[in-house]
């Protein structure tokens, strides 16, 4: 009877860990995408500045494997959440037109990293 027990316990302990997959609390990264050149022509005086972009964002290890995706608001904000660790923004670029450089980024335990991504909107 103690013997069925324990290998009661030991089954349910290694399910309980295979599932186990860490929720991040209070840390990962946070910004906004931008924009431009949004003027054809820029004059010398004249501010044209870059404006905010929706995009889509993927974070991936330092292996390259995929960990998230997600859709910056109209505004181009967006707040992910993620353990501590070693990471790369990589800006998809769907229309082909616009692009925007990946990204390594560290987030740190109990805080967001602030990032902006500057994408090229190919006007010049």
């Amino acid at each position: 009877m103690n013997m069925k027990f324990l290998v009661g316990v030991l089954i349910l302990v290694l399910a309980t860990c295979s599932i186990y997959n860490p929720t991040p609390r209070g840390s990962g990264i946070e910004g906004q995408v931008l924009i431009g050149p949004l003027c054809p022509v820029e004059q010398q005086g004249q501010e044209c500045s870059d404006g905010p972009y929706q995009a889509t964002l993927t974070v991936n290890s330092p292996n390259g494997i995929q960990i998230v995706q997600v859709k910056t608001d109209a505004q181009g904000h967006f707040r992910i959440p993620l353990v501590p660790g070693r990471y790369s923004l990589h800006p998809e670029t769907p229309d082909g037109v616009a692009v925007a450089g990946d990204q390594a980024f560290v987030v740190e335990t109990g805080r967001y990293t602030q990032l902006t991504v500057h994408y090229d909107s190919g006007i010049r």
